[in-house]
């Protein structure tokens, strides 16, 4: 049964995923714009220049917040990614750390490099 519910929860995120695919290629796009204004802007020397990146940058802003749908998608992604791992039975984890201990992560360490062969 729980199996039954993960397929089913895959599908419709699956579907809200890809329904939304237009928006998050507009999202993408304006965000590349707004890097792209704001790394110009930095290596731009004349006051014209730095105006005109500006105005990229915020053309891309206003774009980035018209496709807010696109915030459902990539909401969605995130969830099929999670149901991926609870349907391969591994705990997920977004965090980098794999103990708080940071003495059992040395020792850890230790054991990998103790059973390397040194030549």
């Amino acid at each position: 049964m729980k199996k039954l519910l993960l397929l089913l929860a895959a599908i419709v995120l699956v579907i809200i995923a890809l329904s939304t695919l237009g928006p998050l290629i507009g999202l993408a796009f304006a965000l590349a714009l707004v890097f792209l204004g704001m790394h110009y802007y930095i290596k731009s020397r004349s006051v014209a220049g730095k105006m005109l990146w500006i105005l990229i940058g915020l053309i891309g802003l206003v774009m980035a917040v018209s496709n807010v749908p696109a915030l459902l998608g990539l909401a969605a992604i995130v969830l099929l990614y999670v149901l991926y791992q609870k349907w391969k039975g591994e705990e997920v984890s977004f965090s980098g750390k794999e103990q708080d201990d940071p003495f059992t992560n040395f020792e850890n360490e230790w054991s990998k490099l103790q059973s390397k062969e040194r030549f």
